[in-house]
């Protein structure tokens, strides 16, 4: 498909697409953690990029097209920053409350938004997103510091998603270039994630439900983000990321039980601010391709 043609996800805005991308990714995220228990968080990531690299190489096999060294490098790049990404992320949220983990975790794109919209609006925006990390990343230094750790990793992991992100989106080859990133990043999470997989052998249920996260998680929800970064700059993106905190915070209400206090809220509120009060213009299709470089 060329980058002008219309698609199907074309007749959705991006709005109603990162709400699907997000309650999809999070409902992933509950079922993950409800195997926390049994079968470790390193495990599930891992098993968890497996079952979405074996998903969209099925899906993407025939459509498959002669591959440049550069494109190879991107997806490669980009599969091993997602792969840590779902790493970190699922070592915080063994530790940290989910709604507040990706509220935390926000801090990656809020910065790649302000990088590339240098104004002083944008300045205040800055400023209101990390107040609230600060915020909440306070109440986690006394009673989860290894978890602030890991979520803080994950963000500088969520940012490389976006920029790395756009160059594969930029490519046009639909989810092909997802599918090769997440069988380099199942590569790279091997030797961490073998290491406490032994009850999942044993148990094909489990083994089961960690590569079925994997579609939740990341076929479905990065597809969906892959798409979105063609039809907007980077800038646009990172300000619609701001409907997945709320997304995360709300799954974590309903499946988990998960009631954030009023601190939580507080700084829920100021990092969801910052970033809906970023610039947000809307450009023309050639404007977006210089954008987004």
């Amino acid at each position: 498909m060329s980058p002008g043609a219309p698609g199907a996800l074309d007749r959705f805005s991006p709005e109603a697409l990162f709400v699907v991308s997000g309650i999809s990714q999070y409902t992933g995220a509950v079922i993950a953690i409800s195997l926390f228990d049994d079968v470790s968080p390193a495990t599930m990531a891992w098993l968890r990029v497996i079952g979405a690299a074996i998903v969209l190489m099925a899906w993407t096999w025939r459509r498959q097209r002669r591959w440049t060294r550069d494109e190879v490098k991107a997806a490669a790049i980009f599969g091993t920053a997602t792969a840590l990404m779902n790493l970190f992320f699922y070592l915080a949220i063994d530790r940290i409350d989910l709604g507040k983990s990706v509220v935390i975790e926000f801090i990656g794109p809020i910065a790649v938004a302000a990088a590339f919209t240098r104004t002083r609006r944008n300045t205040g925006a800055l400023l209101l997103a990390v107040a609230g990390v600060m915020l909440l990343g306070g109440v986690e230094i006394d009673t989860e510091p290894l978890g602030l750790i890991y979520i803080l990793l994950a963000s500088a992991m969520w940012a490389a998603y976006i920029m790395i992100g756009r160059h594969v989106a930029a490519q046009d080859r639909g989810v092909s270039g997802l599918a090769l990133g997440m069988v380099v990043g199942s590569i790279v999470l091997t030797p961490i994630g073998m290491i406490d997989s032994g009850p999942v052998w044993s148990n094909p249920a489990w083994l089961l439900v960690g590569l079925s996260v994997g579609i939740f998680s990341n076929a479905v929800g990065y597809s969906i983000d892959l798409h979105v970064l063609r039809r907007v700059p980077v800038r646009r993106f990172a300000v619609l990321l701001a409907l997945l905190p709320v997304t995360a915070m709300a799954v974590g209400f309903i499946a988990l039980d998960q009631r954030p206090s009023v601190i939580d809220l507080i700084g829920a509120a100021l990092v969801i601010a910052g970033v809906v009060s970023q610039e947000r213009e809307v450009l023309a299709p050639e404007a977006l391709e210089a954008a987004n470089g």
